[in-house]
């Protein structure tokens, strides 16, 4: 199978941090300690690498055109796993642009894809295409590619494809599946600039320096929107005169927090902008993947009536996965925010909930994480909750995040939750 390597410079930092994590309240949280030795995993191309590599791309591709792309398996089960775990991916030159007020929007247009997939799957689909365990819709749900999410497919048979995306091995319907040049086409449009942690818990503050305070806590478990990954002085003066809060200004000397600004990042988690140091983050130009999905049934012979009203009500809430995001919506169909999300799946099954994500945290009972149920509440904010999710089994919940991913399913523990409540 053909492989298509950029070879990448990267750099290694003087020093860094790492996290220490410790248990408060069943909930994981973390300290700062200096260690060296960490790798930047921000990547610069190889001009000459990278010419020798297009040449041969365009080489392979001409082979490829010969073969009976349906019939011919791409690759050994060994050499799939090196593969697997990513995505359509690149590595990334640094561009000086002028800055908007609030957020770079980066020119990707010389962005090249790195192509880990020798036949590449995009999803052609409005809302989510279902990954079964064998080639039958009678086949058992593994998991679940919303739209435009990529795969690598193995081969095609009697209308069902073998694909691979992230984490999900399984089968989907071929005719929902962008192939080959149509697929690597619609890839360069839709993919967007992630970033990975590779700590298993990371600190991001409201400023980016160590001296803001810390506004929360992400994990390994999530891809994060990059806003902003070369911040200038300029820029930040004119975000912080924009969003910056008296209190994210204690304890930081501006004229230092200046000096510093090439290594960190801005994310965007939910809807909400915070600052990230590059120690501790891969960047990468990529699609979305599927996300797994274990189904998860009561206990044979359980007539908890409450206990099956919470799977039907989960069962409801996955048929609206893809949909849109829209501040201040409530529609499931139409738009909805995180909050009108969970109040029209609680209303649908006969409970009044409050409107804002805040109120419907007043609202529900507390829960320790070691007794949290399917159905159940997640609240997440940075000293006040500003998001919420319903926890739908296996650490995973399902939320309205934010306008480019719609509605999604994440990691329960994707950022640190103030608050698990339960309705009833």
């Amino acid at each position: 199978m053909r492989k298509n390597i950029y070879k990448v410079i990267t750099a290694l930092s003087a020093s860094a941090v790492v996290l220490v994590g410790f248990t408060v309240s069943g909930s994981s949280f973390g300290v700062e300690k200096p260690m060296a030795g960490i790798t930047l995993s921000l990547d610069k191309y190889c001009d000459g690498v990278i010419a020798d590599a297009e040449k041969e791309e365009q080489e392979a591709l001409a082979e490829e055109k010969k073969a009976e792309a349906e019939t011919v398996e791409t690759a050994t089960e060994e050499n799939e796993e090196v593969q697997l775990t990513r995505d359509v991916s690149t590595t990334i030159e640094k561009t000086d642009k002028k800055a908007d007020a609030d957020e770079v929007q980066e020119d990707t247009s010389h962005l090249k894809l790195n192509l880990n997939y020798s036949r590449l799957g995009v999803a052609n689909v409005k809302n989510y295409l279902n990954v079964r365990k064998n080639p039958s819709e009678n086949s058992k749900i593994v998991g679940k590619m919303t739209k435009n999410s990529g795969c690598h497919i193995y081969k095609v048979k009697k209308g069902w494809a073998k694909i691979v995306s992230g984490k999900v091995r399984g089968w989907v319907k071929s005719e929902f599946l962008l192939k080959d040049e149509a697929a690597e086409k619609r890839a360069k449009k839709v993919a967007t600039l992630r970033a990975t942690v590779n700590t298993e818990t990371l600190n991001v503050r409201a400023l980016p320096t160590t001296d803001s305070r810390v506004y929360d806590q992400i994990s390994a478990d999530e891809e994060y929107t990059i806003g902003n990954r070369n911040i200038t002085k300029a820029w930040l003066e004119r975000y912080m005169a924009k969003y910056t809060k008296r209190k994210d200004l204690k304890g930081v000397t501006k004229s230092e927090m200046y000096k510093n600004l090439d290594n960190w990042v801005m994310l965007k988690i939910d809807e909400e902008k915070v600052f990230v140091s590059k120690d501790f983050i891969k960047v990468t130009y990529n699609l979305n993947r599927a996300v797994s999905i274990k189904e998860e049934k009561l206990k044979k012979g359980s007539d908890d009536s409450s206990s099956s009203s919470n799977y039907s009500m989960v069962d409801y809430a996955m048929q609206f996965l893809g949909n849109r995001y829209v501040w201040g919506g409530t529609s499931l169909t139409n738009g909805t925010d995180c909050s009108g999300f969970t109040m029209r799946i609680y209303e649908h099954f006969g409970y009044s909930i409050p409107r804002t994500s805040s109120a419907q945290a007043a609202y529900t009972r507390s829960v320790s994480s070691s007794d949290v149920q399917v159905g159940d509440l997640f609240f997440y904010g940075s000293g006040s909750v500003s998001h919420v999710a319903m926890y739908i089994g296996n650490g995973q919940i399902i939320h309205a995040s934010n306008a480019r991913d719609g509605i999604k399913i994440s990691s329960a523990y994707y950022r640190q939750p103030l608050k698990i409540g339960r309705v009833k």
